[in-house]
């Protein structure tokens, strides 16, 4: 015998999933505002252009990096930058806990890219270079599969090697139209950090 759910318990319920939501909206948002805001307070500066550090854990070496596709802004973007103007540096040997998050109505997905090009040239970014990872979608559906409007995910990569590297969407066509950030990851950073040109 089953017994009916009361109204009293759904309330409870939507009040609390509505809670959730709305944190992880706030979480977003203030990631969103460290990485791109000009004047944060964790901005500490060496030479003209600011750099913000990442979220860390130095005693399993782990670099948190949380990237968010903007409703606002230009089309394909991550955390309201396009072509580039990203730059991640993380220590080489550390893992990297990667959080995407969609905010658009277009889907989109993440991968860590071992490139081969300067810049994503090819609809297609395994022609530009080796696919390590891929958030948000599998290794044989990325150009067509991503994340949803208010979807997110989230996958950890172990002990990347000294070298440069993508974080792109997948989907055909979206990194070569800009969706693209650079991660570099050198032996010579020893606090993660990232830089917004």
């Amino acid at each position: 015998m089953r017994k009916a759910v009361s109204p009293t318990f759904t309330a409870i319920i939507a009040i609390v999933v509505a809670i959730v939501i709305v944190g992880a909206a706030v979480y977003t948002y203030q990631q969103f505002l460290m990485y791109s805001s000009k004047t944060s307070a964790a901005i500490t500066t060496t030479s003209t252009t600011p750099k913000h550090t990442l979220p860390y854990n130095p005693t399993n070496k782990t670099v948190f990096i949380t990237l968010v596709t903007l409703s606002s802004g230009p089309t394909f973007n991550f955390n309201g930058t396009d072509f580039g103007a990203m730059v991640i540096y993380v220590p080489a040997g550390w893992n990297l806990y990667i959080t995407y998050v969609n905010q658009q109505s277009l889907p989109h997905n993440l991968n860590l890219v071992a490139n081969d090009t300067p810049t994503p040239n090819s609809a297609n970014i395994a022609d530009d270079g080796k696919i390590l990872l891929t958030i948000g979608a599998t290794t044989s559906d990325y150009q067509s599969s991503g994340l949803m409007s208010g979807q997110s995910a989230s996958e950890l990569y172990s002990d990347i090697p000294a070298g440069i590297y993508w974080l792109c969407c997948g989907i055909a066509g979206h990194a070569e139209s800009g969706m693209w950030v650079v991660l570099v990851a050198s032996p010579n950073v020893t606090t993660p950090y990232v830089v917004i040109s």
